[in-house]
C-alpha cells in the first residue's frame, strides 16, 4: 500500500515485494483463460518467477489445462482485503498474466498442482499502480509478518483499542480534529498503517518503525517502540 508521504520519506515495501506477500498469504484467487472465469479456494506457493496453485480434479480449469499441452495464456485476479471491518476494505488488487501449465496430480489423488509462469503483473492500490516483471518477482521476498498479517491486526483491533488511541498521539493533530474513528489497517516489517475514517471520508497514515520487524517476536518489540514513543512524546517517521 503505498501512502502519501511528507518530507521524510517512510520506509515501504517494494511493488514485488508487496506482490510476492500477497500471493503468499492469499487463499482465493480468480483464474480467467480461453474466456472464462474459475474461481479456486487455493493457497498459492511462489517459486522464483514460477507460482503454484492447487485445482479440484474435476474443475473444467483442470481439463482445459490436460489438453494444453504448451499451457494457457491465463490472468489471474487477487484481491487485498482487510482483515479489520472499515468502510472500503480493498487494499489492493492484483492482476497478473503468465502461461498455467498442468503440473502433477495432488499426493490425495483429489487435485491437481497447477503451475503459472509469470510474464508480469500489476497491483493497484488507492494510492497508485505499480508494474513488475517476472524477474522483478524472483527477486523479491515476501515480508516476514505476511502471513500472520490478519492475526495481528485483528488482535490489535479487538484487544488493543487502548493501544491505538495511545498511538493517535504520534499523528498531526489537524488529522484528528473531528475526531475520527481509528482502525489498523496493514503492517508490515516495515510499520503500521492506521485508518482514520471520518463520516465523509478516510485517511491513511502509516507509522515507521525504527528498525525493520524480522518475526512476530520483534513486531512486538517495535510496537512496544512506537507506544513508548508516543507516551512519552518522541517523533516518529509517519507518512
Amino acid at each position: 500500500m503505498s501512502l502519501p508521504t511528507g518530507d521524510t520519506e517512510v520506509p515501504e515495501p517494494t511493488t514485488a515485494e508487496r506482490i510476492h506477500s500477497l500471493l503468499g498469504a492469499t487463499s482465493s484467487l480468480t483464474v480467467r483463460t480461453l474466456g472464462e472465469q474459475h474461481d479456486l479456494d487455493t493457497p498459492v506457493s511462489v517459486h522464483g518467477s514460477h507460482l503454484r496453485l492447487r485445482a479440484p480434479l474435476d474443475a473444467p480449469l483442470t481439463a482445459a489445462a490436460a489438453h494444453a499441452a504448451d499451457g494457457l495464456a491465463a490472468v489471474l485476479d487477487v484481491t487485498d482485503v482487510s482483515p479489520v471491518a472499515v468502510r472500503d476494505r480493498i487494499r489492493a488488487r492484483l492482476t497478473l498474466a503468465g502461461r498455467l501449465h498442468l503440473a502433477h496430480l495432488a499426493a490425495d489423488g483429489l487435485g491437481v498442482h497447477l503451475r503459472v509462469d509469470v510474464a508480469h503483473a500489476v497491483l493497484a492500490t488507492p494510492y497508485g499502480t505499480g508494474a513488475i516483471t517476472a524477474a522483478d518477482l524472483a527477486l523479491a521476498a515476501p515480508d516476514p509478518l505476511a502471513r500472520h498479517e490478519a492475526a495481528l491486526l485483528t488482535h490489535l483491533a479487538d484487544d488493543h483499542a487502548d493501544a491505538l488511541d495511545v498511538l493517535t498521539r504520534l499523528l498531526d493533530p489537524a488529522l484528528l480534529a473531528r475526531t475520527p474513528a481509528v482502525r489498523p489497517l496493514a503492517l508490515d516489517r516495515h510499520g503500521l498503517v492506521l485508518r482514520l475514517d471520518h463520516p465523509d471520508g478516510h485517511r491513511d497514515v502509516r507509522l515507521a518503525f525504527p528498525e525493520p520487524a524480522r518475526d512476530t517476536e520483534d513486531f512486538g518489540h517495535r510496537m512496544h517502540h512506537l507506544l513508548s514513543a508516543a507516551r512519552s512524546g518522541q517523533p516518529v517517521h509517519r507518512g
